[in-house]
């Protein structure tokens, strides 16, 4: 299986059979809308231009119970199996018709199929906040059952934050479930933090920091390890000797400690200066060090991995964005090298990005095309991947007629969606929204859509900035768009205009692109570049690009990521994507 993404519903792309057949995924992680009430950006509709309450990504948080929402909830009281059909009722009952309502069926609907694609060894991650835990967490125990939750994980997202007349809001929750008993599990560690380490590893010696701990188990026994060993007898206190046998491998690799009574390897582990004896009559106790700690197992509170700061090197400036980290450990703990993690809400692609980096496969799902457009520059920027190469993108346009479709949305949204598609053909940053909206900004945008940076170095080396302004035009056109263009590279101090357009150029217009000369780069002796290109969807689909000198990124890049030749057992990662499911 190739890695791929979905544009579009997830809902209707999750039901598609072809696309999601039953048990096919490892690991499920979403970030779904929180119901948050917050005002992020506008409502998504569907495609069609139909009231649908798809998903609300990033900036409008706001729900609403609708037409669409009803038929939703009918469905899943006729459709779904009983116990779902239940809870849906019965929180119906409770809340009624109200925003919070037409969230949890959006959210239940999702949650249905998501179980279903979900493998009997797989596990599902719900990130959400305080405001509908609760509910989610009644939908969950329907859908996957109340013996295969897991965990409720607190994620200290902040520092102390005020909160008017109640406790800071400073955590989101994670929701864990599992398909089944039978599931994937890692054991995952965190770093020792100073003050665990302060507390816990109080001695030092030439070795380094070291604790104390017991060299004997809870319970009497009849064999070796209940004996005496130099006089102390663990039977004494209702104990037994407990060999620490990771201490006596690293001391002594070569050992057979297999034919060793206890007392023999008791006798090592002191030799190895591994035994403090205190006062006479006293049990011994066995040194520990830090550096033979792997951390601190896993627990439900997540304290140790902060939000993304203005300044950290993966930040995309995207609402929403999650610290990799925080996904490196969930996909640790419950996923395999070669397993498939799936995203459903995947945003700006952070669990796509942390997936990638530790040899899984991956599938993501979002509703717009700019979302699309900053994962295909974070995988390109992170880990040198291209789309339609090293991974699939299903549901952008693949011909001019499919681009027009999308261009042509009854709702006038497909100018948005199509605007933004086609920037992301060049790698342009769009001017006229922000990452995750499903409209763009009201008012003129002085002739701009998208922008490409750039910088080139002066005769003396010095670096120079420079840009490209870009237009994408769906409908008719003619020379005096490209005579608009070429005033917007002048008021702007533009190097290169580009012209994107869905319909075939005219000869008066090549007649004014031409006539506009040539951009001359400071730092190439000769090299020119035509100062207006004009570049078609039929071209961009064959591969053309901008001429222009080379590009530093339009969004902020995600740091790059040098992967191994080799996954962790030591296997080429080079066709790691060949298998079916």
């Amino acid at each position: 299986m190739k890695n791929r993404m979905y544009y579009g519903d997830n809902l209707d792309i999750l039901r598609n059979r072809e696309y999601f057949p039953n048990e096919c995924v490892d690991l499920i992680y979403l970030d779904p809308p929180f119901n948050s009430n917050r005002n992020y950006n506008v409502l998504f509709k569907a495609e069609s231009g139909a009231d649908s309450e798809a998903q609300i990504t990033a900036f409008e948080d706001t729900w609403h119970w609708s037409e669409a929402a009803l038929a939703t909830y009918f469905d899943l009281v006729q459709q779904s199996p009983a116990q779902v059909a239940s809870a849906i009722k019965a929180l119906m009952d409770l809340i009624g018709h109200n925003q919070m309502m037409a969230y949890l069926v959006m959210m239940a609907a999702r949650l249905v199929e998501l179980e279903r694609v979900l493998k009997p060894t797989g596990s599902l991650y719900l990130h959400c906040d305080p405001t509908a835990s609760h509910y989610l967490k009644i939908l969950l125990d329907a859908i996957f059952g109340t013996e295969n939750y897991r965990n409720h994980i607190t994620w200290k997202r902040t520092g102390a934050h005020s909160g008017a007349k109640k406790w800071g809001p400073i955590s989101d929750n994670i929701l864990f479930f599992t398909k089944s008993n039978d599931y994937v599990w890692n054991r995952v560690y965190e770093k020792y933090d100073d003050n665990y380490i302060k507390k816990y590893y109080r001695y030092e010696d030439e070795r380094g920091r070291y604790q104390l701990v017991s060299l004997t188990g809870a319970g009497e026994s009849e064999g070796d390890s209940g004996k005496p060993w130099r006089g102390v007898d663990p039977t004494d206190s209702g104990r037994h000797w407990a060999t620490p046998t990771a201490a006596l491998e690293a001391a002594y690799p070569d050992l057979n400690l297999s034919a060793l009574s206890v007392q023999e390897k008791l006798d090592l582990l002191d030799e190895a200066g591994l035994v403090v004896w205190p006062d006479q009559g006293k049990v011994p106790r066995q040194k520990r060090y830090l550096d033979e700690g792997d951390g601190v197992v896993i627990q439900d509170i997540i304290s140790d991995i902060r939000p993304l700061g203005a300044n950290a090197k993966e930040r995309l400036s995207y609402p929403t964005q999650k610290p990799e980290a925080l996904l490196e450990r969930i996909i640790r703990a419950s996923s395999n090298e070669g397993d498939i993690v799936f995203d459903p809400f995947c945003g700006c692609g952070t669990t796509i990005a942390a997936a990638h980096k530790l040899n899984r496969r991956w599938i993501g799902i979002d509703i717009t095309h700019l979302s699309i457009a900053l994962q295909k520059y974070r995988l390109q920027n992170q880990f040198e991947l291209a789309s339609g190469t090293d991974y699939d993108v299903i549901g952008e346009p693949a011909d001019v007629d499919a681009a027009r479709a999308l261009a042509h949305d009854p709702d006038n949204e497909g100018r948005y969606q199509f605007e933004w598609w086609a920037l992301s053909l060049i790698g342009a940053k769009p001017t006229d929204g922000k990452s995750g909206s499903r409209k763009g900004k009201k008012g003129a945008d002085k002739g701009i859509d998208g922008i490409i940076n750039f910088f080139e170095e002066n005769e003396k080396g010095k670096p120079i900035p420079g840009k490209v302004v870009v237009q994408v035009k769906s409908g008719k056109v003619s020379a005096r768009d490209i005579r608009d263009l070429k005033g917007t590279v002048e008021r702007e101090d533009a190097a290169i205009g580009v012209f994107i357009t869905l319909e075939q150029p005219t000869q008066a217009m090549m007649k004014e692109a031409l006539a506009a000369n040539y951009y001359e780069s400071p730092g190439r002796q000769g090299r020119r570049y035509r100062k207006i290109q004009m570049l078609t969807i039929g071209d961009l689909l064959e591969g053309a690009g901008v001429d222009m000198p080379r590009q530093y990124g339009q969004f902020k890049q995600a740091q790059f990521h040098k992967p191994s030749e080799t996954n962790s057992k030591g296997e080429s990662q080079r066709d790691m994507f060949g298998g079916r499911f």
